[in-house]
């Protein structure tokens, strides 16, 4: 079980120090969302940002979610800038298989991205390629969002299907919400407003930690 705040919510121009009261409590991942104005109506991080983060912080593991159109060059170019785990959409590339393959082939542990009414069926030809499922509990592009409750069948759905791969859940995740999605099977939680926003951050931490934890 892991979180994975999710630098969309933080406070860029405290970043340095938040990023270090993370490690300090000992969470050791982060989270970047990107998007391109294209596959979503918003805008977020470059290669060069995730790069500044990766030289700042070389122990932190970068997870990257691509909402890009097309998304081919953004895949190499955030896995020279210092990312870990690349995820992608089927609908932002044409060949999935071959956007898949890249990732692998940058040394990237490999991640499918649905959103929350978005048919699954596609992933019985690509499932052989995955290393994880980043199911989106609410629709991309923009920060802050109440999670939708209808994904956690989803979610259940899924790791009835594929009990061995691990499920990512983002949007809208708090700590009152963490424990149905445990059940539901989901043991990577991207949590953003909820964490950085909180009035006690950083010790708000230690609360998404013990929930995580806690059996």
């Amino acid at each position: 079980m892991h979180i994975w705040p999710s630098l969309l919510a933080a406070d860029l121009l405290n970043l340095h120090q938040q990023i270090t009261s993370l490690c300090e409590a000992g969470v050791t991942q982060i989270h970047l969302d990107i998007m391109d104005n294209h596959y979503v109506p918003n805008l977020s991080f470059s290669a060069d940002f995730c790069q500044a983060i990766h030289k700042q912080f070389p122990q932190v593991e970068i997870d990257v979610h691509l909402m890009t159109t097309p998304v081919n060059n953004f895949i190499e170019a955030f896995a020279y800038a210092g990312a870990k785990r690349i995820s992608i959409h089927a609908n932002s590339t044409l060949h999935l298989n071959d956007s898949l393959d890249r990732i692998q082939k940058q040394g990237c542990r490999v991640g499918l991205a649905i959103n929350p009414g978005e048919d699954i069926s596609h992933m019985k030809w690509c499932i052989h390629q995955l290393d994880y499922v980043l199911l989106m509990m609410v629709n991309p592009g923009f920060g802050g969002q109440t999670m939708l409750p209808f994904v956690i069948e989803k979610a259940k759905y899924l790791h009835v299907l594929y009990p061995q791969l691990p499920i990512m859940v983002d949007g809208g995740i708090n700590l009152d919400n963490i424990p149905a999605l445990k059940s539901a099977g989901v043991s990577e939680f991207v949590v953003g407003s909820s964490l950085f926003k909180a009035k006690n951050f950083p010790h708000c931490i230690q609360d998404f930690l013990q929930v995580i934890q806690h059996p």
